[in-house]
């Protein structure tokens, strides 16, 4: 079987799931994304109508009444990615790995803003942040993309991720306001969601989650070696006990009700990917509720 190349994914994702976007979506991308670039223009007064993300938090304080930032649309869309690239996104089957569904998303998603004259743009983070790829438009930005991922060394174990210095490098680096598409598994340290609540008050925030089945429910399997993707620990365990395989599902709810709780409070729109789901599907369910919210 061959490698991938950058070619034969962009070629690939064209045939298989962009045609099919289009289909689905019509060419109306604006679902997807409210993104827009935008200037600063005025201050105004607060209205109850008012998106809470523009008030402008310095001049509120010093007028002791609430502020909104007013902004003039532009029709370019300048979009951030910012890459979880740590070992976690490894975990997997042999069909689909986290990294792959990873891959496939930012490929998929800058080939569609570029077409249209867009600029994207990335960030990879691993354990530190490795590389900044500067938002540019076109095909070969793209290919770019998808080839400087390809070639991303995987980490056989690294301390266990924390986001909060992917956020603030990227608050500190984006300065004009962007769609920025933070993609990751979020098996990370706490602490990052005060990081995502700033970025979320500055630009359009989505996150992007991505998850294995597996990492929900156990399969009755009998005994296996379960290693730590972050950390390379292991453990012999018995998936035949019956209890344990119920702690582990609570643990894995338990996780969940606090990551979709950060999110909430956090204020950002949140597209979930399995990697066991299906690309095309996701996105059109994600840019149907999204249309949802904006009625």
């Amino acid at each position: 079987m061959n490698a991938p190349t950058p070619e034969r994914i962009l070629l690939r994702l064209d045939w298989e799931v962009i045609r099919r976007l289009d289909g689905l979506l019509q060419g109306d991308y604006r679902s997807l994304f409210y993104g827009y670039g935008v200037d600063f223009a005025d201050l105004r007064e607060y209205q109850p109508e008012d998106d809470v993300r523009y008030i402008d938090w310095n001049v509120t304080a010093r007028m002791d009444t609430p502020y909104v930032r007013q902004y003039v649309e532009d029709r370019e869309i300048t979009a951030w990615f910012l890459l979880d690239l740590s070992p976690s996104v490894d975990f997997g089957t042999v069909q689909s790995l986290k990294r792959t569904v990873l891959i496939d998303f930012v490929t998929t998603i800058a080939r569609l803003l570029t077409r249209h004259g867009n600029r994207v743009g990335a960030i990879f983070y691993d354990s530190r942040v490795e590389r900044t790829i500067p938002a540019r438009g076109g095909r070969i930005q793209v290919l770019r993309l998808a080839n400087d991922l390809l070639k991303q060394p995987q980490l056989p174990r690294a301390p266990f991720t924390n986001l909060a210095p992917l956020l603030d490098y990227g608050l500190q680096t984006i300065k004009r306001r962007s769609l920025v598409f933070i993609v990751s598994d979020f098996i990370c340290a706490p602490g990052w969601e005060r990081s995502m609540t700033l970025f979320n008050q500055r630009h359009e925030v989505i996150a992007v989650r991505l998850w294995d089945p597996r990492e929900m429910e156990l399969p009755d399997i009998g005994i296996v070696v379960m290693q730590d993707a972050e950390t390379g620990e292991q453990l012999y365990v018995d998936t035949h006990d019956k209890r344990f395989r119920q702690r582990f599902e609570e643990a894995a709810r338990r996780r969940e009700m606090e990551l979709q709780q950060a999110f909430k409070h956090s204020g950002v729109d949140v597209l979930s990917l399995s990697t066991e789901d299906d690309l095309v599907r996701a996105i059109v369910r994600f840019a149907s509720l999204r249309e949802q919210r904006r009625r």
